[in-house]
């Protein structure tokens, strides 16, 4: 699933096992939560990896 969709997951998962006592659903919301933040870091670490690639390229060009 998308980091979007993980991390709202994740939150649902939390509070109704936080107002149910269900310890294990909270905790598995807070492990989707953190999946979902994971997945957000890891793509805007490619895409900033992507961008300085092509900005040596460029700079490499002149």
């Amino acid at each position: 699933m998308g980091e979007f969709t993980d991390k709202a997951k994740g939150i649902i998962k939390e509070i109704v096992g936080d107002v149910t006592g269900n310890k294990g659903l909270k905790r598995e919301g807070e492990r989707d939560q953190v999946k979902g933040q994971v997945e957000r870091t890891v793509k805007d670490v490619k895409n900033a990896v992507k961008d300085t690639t092509e900005a040596i390229k460029e700079s490499a060009k002149k």
